[in-house]
């Protein structure tokens, strides 16, 4: 089995935008929890292309997943990789590697809100006690730095003054509601991410990801953009589940992952930083809209969810300030939407045989 062409050239474009960066990560070893997931696959393919086209001496990973939500067939081209090891198993459970470890990625969450609303203690699990074993696996393993992937959620629903949102923002958040158990954990986890640092100099850095999509968000995932393609795909109407006005900012996959290898390889311990695109905020409406052209033959309509609590505590807006990465960092995306929802869905189109 080979890499997706279209997953391949994405891959390519994070190295020639940052790949005087890697060289430092030549010849180390990685644990990339969640490594068959969506986000935590790009790293995966990102070291291979390393491996194969840039370094003298092979990085080895370890990839930890519990195969849950992970789809084994997106990394099957690397699983008999020599460089790269898979262990089948559950992070919120204490995990012994006999291997020495450099770098820790933690890219293992339930991140899609359906599921995790389906799935709260499994969240919340691996949220904080997931982290929390890897963070003490990396100080037994004396590693060179640890990358703990948040999220944008634990801004929960901010006002309109604090759009759009520096990483200083304390956030409008609830504690109790569907959401929480994500939103939640993923604050507490940057709480760990803190207080390990400070007690114990624990090389660790947060990123928060602000709606990433790309090549490998499957259809079924029940995210707005997967959701929106797989009726458009089928030559259904497009539904819009609320009035249309909440709005996202999107970020493609390449440049979120190119971001987060920034953070990694920085040295700004117990830090945060916001990853995603800042230069199109968009409407649910004006999404599907952009959608629907793409492919072409597509009405919309609006309908209500038959998830009772889809729209609880669901974010108005959402737009990253990222003038944080930008100047720390040198961070900038560069994949505009419209040319981003253009290559998911002819990824799309490719692995339906459409």
């Amino acid at each position: 089995m080979s890499i997706n062409k279209i997953i391949e050239e994405d891959v390519r474009d994070i190295y020639l935008e940052i790949g005087g960066t890697l060289k430092v990560i030549e010849g180390s070893s990685f644990l990339i929890s969640g490594g068959v997931g969506f986000i935590g696959s790009y790293f995966m393919d990102l070291l291979k292309f390393c491996n194969d086209n840039i370094f003298m001496e092979s990085v080895t990973a370890i990839c930890v997943d519990n195969f849950v939500t992970g789809v084994p067939e997106r990394i099957g081209h690397i699983r008999h990789n020599e460089n790269f090891m898979f262990l089948n198993a559950d992070i919120s459970k204490p995990i012994e590697i006999d291997y020495d470890i450099d770098y820790i990625i933690n890219a293992a969450s339930i991140a899609s809100p359906s599921y995790y609303r389906k799935y709260p203690i499994e969240t919340l699990e691996t949220n904080v006690l997931g982290l929390k074993n890897l963070i003490e696996l990396g100080m037994k393993k004396n590693i060179k730095s640890f990358l703990n992937l948040s999220s944008s959620e634990i801004y929960g629903d901010p006002d309109e003054s604090h759009i759009p949102t520096v990483e200083d923002y304390n956030g409008n958040v609830s504690c109790t509601g569907p959401r929480a158990c994500y939103d939640e954990s993923k604050r507490l986890g940057e709480t760990m991410v803190v207080n390990y640092y400070k007690e114990y100099k624990v090389p660790i850095k947060s990123a928060r990801p602000f709606n990433v999509y790309g090549p490998g968000l499957m259809l079924n995932d029940k995210r707005v953009i997967p959701d929106f393609f797989n009726d458009a795909i089928h030559k259904r109407k497009i539904q819009i589940l609320s009035d249309g006005t909440p709005t996202r900012s999107f970020c493609y996959i390449s440049d979120a992952v190119k971001g987060f290898m920034l953070v990694l390889l920085s040295e700004f311990d117990g830090e945060a930083f916001n990853i995603g695109n800042d230069r199109t905020e968009i409407s649910m409406k004006g999404l599907a809209e952009l959608i629907a052209g793409i492919v072409g033959n597509v009405a919309i309509e609006y309908k209500k969810s038959k998830e009772k609590d889809y729209l609880t505590d669901n974010p108005q807006r959402r737009c990253p300030d990222l003038s944080k990465a930008k100047s720390y960092l040198n961070y900038y995306p560069k994949v505009e939407l419209e040319a981003g929802l253009g290559r998911l869905y002819h990824w799309y189109k490719q692995e339906s045989n459409i």
